[in-house]
């Protein structure tokens, strides 16, 4: 939905009262909202948007945690010392209200959405790549391009980063069904996507109001939630399975 979405003859927005709260038949499978917007057109535009928030804060987060980690990892000493400290601070709190408290600060949007998701996903792929370098650096043919004089940003780029990629790519699977579901709790705080830009969160806020005679409003979107995350989760066990050389 989210990638061929744009192809579509969709109409998100276009506002029809005679439809007002009107349920699913057939020719409005999933019913229309309160402004009698078509509740499947609007769950693809949304499709899009989560799909574009995923991506960049999970690769935003890969890339930061991992050159973060990989850092600490390697280098040990005061300089890991402290970067735990840090990671640990961020632990410290849920991810959640960090996201929140940077999302007020900078104010509602897609753009500001990533950045605050961003600044707080680092962590795990930081914690997760300090922890696989710290093993793997001791290494025999670590300790002989050591012994060779190779530049540290050269170790880590060649012979560090692709021993630890498996466990990463894994994680950042993990890491979009969290981010579908941090930024669909966003927008459902209004502090997300704004009207009349569709999100899953936002849509299942605007339907709390018509519970009792509209539940396909709330029951679409959070249903797709749903299947999405779980889909995401499953094809992360899978590709642990597959990349874990251990269980072969």
């Amino acid at each position: 939905m989210a990638v061929f979405g744009p192809f579509l003859s969709l109409n998100p927005d276009q506002i029809q009262l005679e439809k007002i709260l009107h349920g699913p038949d057939s020719q409005v499978w999933l019913g229309s909202d309160d402004l009698g917007r078509p509740v499947l057109d609007r769950l693809i535009l949304g499709a899009k948007t989560s799909l574009i928030v995923a991506l960049w804060v999970t690769i935003i987060s890969l890339l930061i945690g991992t050159t973060i980690g990989t850092i600490s990892g390697y280098f040990g000493g005061w300089l890991d010392a402290m970067i735990v400290r840090i990671i640990d601070v961020f632990l410290a709190v849920p991810g959640i209200l960090l996201a929140i408290a940077f999302a007020a600060v900078m104010g509602p949007g897609i753009e500001n959405v990533v950045i605050a998701l961003s600044l707080v996903g680092w962590v795990g792929y930081a914690r997760l790549s300090r922890a696989q370098v710290m093993t793997v650096k001791h290494r025999d043919h670590v300790q002989a391009a050591i012994a060779l004089g190779t530049p540290s940003a050269a170790i880590m780029r060649r012979h560090l980063i692709p021993l630890i990629s498996a466990p990463l790519i894994v994680e950042a699977t993990f890491g979009i069904a969290a981010v579908v579901l941090a930024e669909a709790g966003l927008s459902f705080l209004g502090l997300g996507v704004q009207p009349p830009d569709a999100s899953w969160g936002s849509m299942v806020r605007d339907g709390t109001a018509y519970m009792l005679v509209a539940p396909h409003l709330v029951v679409s979107p959070g249903v797709t939630i749903m299947l999405v995350v779980l889909s995401v989760n499953i094809m992360g066990d899978r590709l642990r399975d597959k990349l874990d050389i251990r269980s072969r």
